[in-house]
């Protein structure tokens, strides 16, 4: 994606200091655009769990790039190079329990460590590994866009030549991979192709991920857009102004249930009362292959309910936070919900779209090993 002219990923290797990482502070947008460093494992840590970074594949590169300064720490430091490698790796996979992609990253890299011999050699395959977790993800986005762009087209047509407007929940755009995105993708390409889209944008709170970031990234784009409160996408459905759904997700059981952001099941819901097409874009890392059953099996996180009381906004250039609940009033706050498969119209991944069961998404990837469960 294009900022101010240039070329940015969410996540990537400082070009003057290789020992440093450096990441898009996503709490400061869409009022600031700030960079920041992380010079440490703690410090990619912290940026993870605070939310500097969020998206199941910026997490997941992010934690890539946290096991490269894990090697170098290890490096650099006078204990045991392995023992201080997997401190490190339990460290980050602790921050964020639901995003897959996270546990994925690390272990991806703790095989790719451990395959080389001396503590420059493990230095080194971490940081390939990293910059191929990063690569690997902005490729299979692009390719998710290919994929998906043709549904798009096609309800255009049907349409004949009408605007397709797409609802989307929280944010599965380019802030919450390393490029292009999961469930935008397919509206870039479409729009880049010029088929007329317009996107109805969820707010999401309680960090209002689409109102702050969906809505950012759209309006660089240039792609039409309106922001809604939550609470809105099923009268819209009602009124036939919803031709589909897209959202991104943080984990999928290889049986198609599929967690994201908390408020995509009401969504999906509403899409299925109103006969409203309803898919998830997903890269294969995301998915679990050892888990079945979503709503018994996937973690959800809950977070501080902090996150409830107070917003953050932006008055005479100045980034405020307020709170917004009754003084005194707990909050709860989880994070994620599960939308069953049987709400699901399709998957769109980077090998192409199946249906949201067992049988079709092994067809797509047969070697994955099924789940044990």
């Amino acid at each position: 994606m294009r900022v101010d002219g240039r070329n940015y990923r969410t996540v990537w290797i400082d070009p003057e200091d290789e020992a440093i990482v450096q990441i898009i502070d996503q709490r400061s947008l869409p009022f600031n655009f700030a960079v920041e460093d992380l010079r440490s494992v703690e410090e990619v840590a912290v940026s993870i769990f605070e939310m500097h970074v969020r998206g199941a594949g910026c997490i997941g590169a992010t934690a890539g790039y946290g096991m490269y300064l894990a090697a170098l720490e290890a490096r650099g430091g006078s204990g045991d190079f392995s023992q201080a490698v997997q401190v490190s790796a339990a460290r980050l996979k602790e921050t964020r329990p639901t995003a897959v992609n996270l546990a994925w990253a690390v272990d991806r890299q703790l095989k790719a460590i451990f395959s080389a011999h001396g503590p420059d050699a493990k230095v080194a395959i971490a940081r390939r590994t990293a910059e191929d977790i990063a690569n690997e993800d902005a490729a299979w986005c692009a390719r998710i866009g290919d994929h998906g762009r043709p549904i798009i087209e096609a309800l255009w047509k049907e349409k004949n030549g009408a605007t397709v407007n797409v609802l989307t929940h929280c944010n599965a755009g380019w802030l919450a991979f390393v490029d292009h995105g999961s469930a935008t993708a397919p509206i870039y390409a479409a729009h880049d192709h010029g088929v007329p889209v317009h996107v109805w944008v969820d707010e999401t709170r309680p960090r209002g991920q689409g109102a702050r970031l969906t809505a950012w990234e759209l309006g660089r784009h240039g792609v039409p857009h309106t922001v809604i409160t939550d609470t809105m996408s099923g009268y819209l459905m009602q009124q036939g102004r919803v031709d589909m759904v897209i959202t991104g997700t943080d984990r999928t059981t290889w049986t198609g249930d599929v967690a994201n952001k908390i408020g995509t099941y009401l969504v999906a819901l509403a899409a299925k009362d109103n006969g409203v097409p309803f898919y998830v874009a997903l890269p294969s890392s995301t998915f679990d292959w050892e888990i079945r059953d979503g709503v018994k099996e996937i973690p959800i996180e809950e977070r501080s309910e902090e996150e409830v009381h107070y917003v953050a906004g932006a008055r005479a250039g100045e980034v405020i936070t307020t709170r917004v609940t009754n003084p005194g009033s707990a909050a709860g706050n989880f994070a994620f919900d599960i939308t069953p498969a049987r709400l699901i119209t399709g998957l769109i991944s980077e090998r192409g779209v199946c249906e949201a069961n067992g049988e079709a998404i092994m067809a797509l990837f047969p070697d994955h090993r099924v789940g044990s469960k």
